[in-house]
């Protein structure tokens, strides 16, 4: 009996917070759940914990959940304002926006600097239809985790019938050496050796893998290398900012 009188509890919260948390999330607006900045995102752990916590132990008094969720939608809606009027609050609670892509070659100190790996950027890089670095003018981490692209000059998009030119092939690159590492398998499906690659390292003056930090070679038997010392002049870098 006592155990139907506690599932009848849950079922009852259940019932009960969901149009709550609903109505506090659509008070909050669409920035709280599309970005998802550090702020925003503790907001929704904590949120999440009040919920879970009170649909799982019926001993907890239920209004004191329901008051902990109205007053933490509350104080991220009051957050928000001041993050909006006070810039450098906003600063203060977020990620700056890290370069870690330049005119196609990797920055490794900035990529360790926001503890992400070759990896992460490659997908995100395929996700927005980028297949070859060389394509990539300048790569940004934004404050919310997303990469944005700036595409060379000539990669841009234009329109083929306006152009009035045959649709040339994507431009595909494969790696084939991360963080040192050779790729092997990649090499002898594109018909290459262990030979012809680090011939081709030593034809741009780079004795070993060990040097590189990420390289790829396209449909063409185009080499693309990244270095692990590649590092950019910050005086010549414009700070970009949220």
């Amino acid at each position: 009996m006592e155990l139907m009188m506690d599932l009848l509890i849950v079922t009852g919260r259940i019932l009960t917070i969901l149009p709550l948390m609903l109505g506090i999330a659509l008070y909050m607006g669409k920035r709280s759940i599309g970005e998802l900045p550090v702020f925003d995102f503790l907001i929704i752990i904590i949120l999440g914990a009040v919920v879970g916590a009170d649909i799982a132990d019926p001993e907890i008094p239920h209004i004191h959940t329901a008051v902990a969720i109205i007053l933490i939608g509350l104080f991220q809606k009051v957050v928000s304002k001041l993050v909006i009027k006070h810039r450098k609050l906003g600063h203060r609670i977020t990620f700056e926006p890290t370069i870690v892509i330049q005119e196609g070659k990797f920055i490794p100190s900035n990529l360790k600097k926001i503890s992400y790996s070759i990896d992460n950027i490659l997908q995100m890089t395929r996700e927005q239809g980028v297949f070859d670095m060389k394509e990539i003018y300048i790569g940004i981490v934004e404050a919310n985790g997303k990469l944005s692209i700036l595409k060379n000059d000539n990669k841009t998009s234009v329109t083929i019938e306006d152009m009035n030119i045959s649709k040339k092939s994507a431009s595909l690159s494969y790696p084939v050496i991360i963080d040192g590492e050779i790729y092997k398998e990649t090499l002898s499906r594109l018909d290459l050796s262990d030979a012809w690659l680090l011939q081709e390292l030593i034809n741009l003056n780079i004795k070993s893998s060990g040097e590189v930090f990420f390289a790829s070679v396209n449909t063409k038997k185009e080499l693309h290398v990244s270095l692990k010392s590649y590092k950019v002049d910050q005086n010549k870098v414009i700070p970009i900012y949220n």
